[in-house]
């Protein structure tokens, strides 16, 4: 759990950051927004309730990367997902469809570094001492992104991706994570982005 100060030292460094990322980027996220508009046919913004600090709900923000398909509601996407859009599979592997999270860095829902945001029915359920994870801001990348950089095409080797999410993965991330706050300085943090920019 990070203390008091590691928490203010975390979020004067993603205010700053995210500043300087949005004024570098804005151009690129307004053209993909337009592209994934008229490639959905629908706002190229995905925005999608998450589980943030303390457990609580927040809005995160994404370029939209994939269309509806009748009776397909799953939560959990591999690379042979028929509802990936041509533009969202671009988008998704150079990770623009990630720099909205910009704006949730700068508001304070989440920071450039630490556990990923999940939908309900992870975060929110874990118990004890796993809830360590839940004291800071999910991040845009961490240590566990970047183990799992290839998530989906890992799902998509297996019959039951669900599943193999839920037992396999699932827990391992919340054992990286917990690493992570034990181990946390910005040093690492600063080690992370650069490793996801640069990987």
């Amino acid at each position: 759990m990070l203390s008091r100060s590691q928490l203010l030292q975390k979020r004067v460094f993603d205010v700053l950051l995210s500043v300087v990322g949005i004024g570098m980027t804005w151009w690129i996220m307004f053209l993909a927004w337009v592209i994934a508009s008229l490639e959905t046919k629908s706002n190229g913004l995905f925005i999608q309730e998450r589980i943030g600090r303390a457990g609580r709900k927040f809005l995160l923000f994404k370029i939209k990367t994939m269309k509806k398909v009748e009776g397909m509601h799953s939560t959990v996407t591999t690379s042979s997902d028929r509802r990936i859009t041509k533009s969202g599979a671009f988008f998704r592997k150079t990770k623009i469809d990630e720099l909205p999270q910009l704006f949730n860095v700068l508001f304070g829902s989440m920071s450039f570094v630490g556990p990923r945001p999940d939908v309900e029915g992870f975060a929110d359920q874990l118990e004890g001492e796993d809830r360590v994870i839940l004291t800071t801001p999910p991040g845009i990348t961490g240590p566990a992104s970047i183990k799992y950089k290839n998530e989906e095409e890992l799902l998509a080797q297996q019959e039951d991706p669900e599943r193999y999410n839920q037992e396999v993965i699932w827990p391992d991330k919340v054992a990286i994570n917990k690493a992570y706050l034990q181990e946390w300085s910005l040093q690492k943090d600063i080690e992370y982005i650069i490793k996801t920019v640069t990987g």
